[in-house]
């Protein structure tokens, strides 16, 4: 397990992402129907995340392809899989706010 980036709200409501250096890599921004819109770190639009039907979060590119989903885990973290069900990673809430990222 690495840890790989952090997340953690910007002063406008967004969310700013963070590799494991602590360089920026990306942005999400709410969007108009309460989704996230995602964005890299020159601001292009990269995909989106909305709320599944079951809980969770589905997680698009670009072109609206699902790239997969993320749900809640046992013990208040986020279990992150990819578009075949398979487990990628997990997200912990951090000491000092946000989540932490980390790689299965």
């Amino acid at each position: 397990m690495r840890k790989e980036g952090h997340s953690s709200r910007g002063f406008f409501g967004n969310i700013n992402h963070y590799d494991a250096s602590g360089h920026k890599i990306g942005e999400s921004r709410r969007n108009f129907w309460g989704g996230m819109t995602n964005y890299d770190a020159n601001g292009h639009k990269i995909g989106e995340s909305r709320r599944g039907f079951f809980g969770g979060v589905n997680h698009y590119d670009n072109s609206g392809h699902k790239t997969g989903h993320s749900s809640p885990g046992f013990f208040s973290g986020v279990n992150h899989y990819d578009n075949s069900g398979h487990k990628t990673g997990h997200s912990s809430p951090g000491f000092f706010g946000g989540w932490n990222h980390y790689d299965d």
